[in-house]
């Protein structure tokens, strides 16, 4: 891959350069980047977030922070079918299974995450290859209002059952907008947590995700 273009200066550069790409399918992309295509998602499962990032001059990484960290702005891509329909969850960040530092959701990486992001669709059709997939039109989003409050409603559930050492009785199924879910290239990985005794026992990492009905209805919000 070349290298990749610097950094947005301003909030109207970066939807610029969204704007840009629109329309373009994933190999386009890649020839642009002069970036080799993997054979198949499965085992590359970030190559398309991470093709984005690098035209849009993305430069935060796997941080805790934004994307775009002088301008505010989390990127996000979301696969969507040709009626806008989400086809999968949306990854936030890592959660802190063992909490040093008290949280509050004001200064959780996951309102950080969240509040402001630029979604890029990705429109998954009846193309026989992934990288046939089109970029669709670029959409910003602020977090407020109603959906603030379930989100920070779900994390402050899923933060206390994490406190008391509920870890691994929180499933997916918990949380209206925000889920927590293991989050780890195989299930050998493992990371501190504590169990309601107060001992510290080894887990899978966990990740918080939003759902898709979630982003069916800020998509749906925004485009009508």
């Amino acid at each position: 891959m070349k290298n990749k273009p610097t950094k947005p200066a301003t909030i109207l550069e970066l939807i610029n350069r969204a704007e840009r790409i629109s329309g373009y399918n994933i190999k386009q992309l890649a020839d642009i980047a002069e970036t080799q295509l993997p054979k198949s998602l499965s085992n590359n499962k970030g190559f398309i977030g991470q093709l984005i990032e690098w035209h849009l001059g993305a430069d935060a990484g796997s941080k805790p922070t934004p994307d775009f960290e002088e301008l505010g702005i989390e990127l996000k891509t979301l696969p969507i079918d040709t009626n806008g329909n989400p086809l999968e969850t949306t990854f936030v960040c890592m959660a802190q299974l063992i909490n040093n530092t008290p949280l509050t959701w004001s200064n959780s990486p996951v309102k950080k995450k969240l509040n402001k992001i630029l979604w890029i669709p990705i429109i998954v059709g009846k193309q026989a290859h992934f990288f046939e997939r089109i970029v669709g039109n670029p959409l910003i989003w602020t977090l407020e209002g109603k959906k603030e409050r379930i989100l920070k409603n779900d994390w402050e559930e899923i933060t206390e059952m994490i406190s008391l050492g509920m870890v691994t009785e929180l499933t997916a199924h918990r949380g209206q907008y925000l889920q927590l879910r293991p989050k780890a290239a195989n299930s050998n990985i493992k990371t501190k947590a504590i169990d309601q005794e107060g001992n510290i026992v080894m887990v899978n990492p966990r990740g918080y995700y939003l759902r898709k009905n979630f982003t069916k209805e800020i998509f749906s919000e925004m485009i009508t």
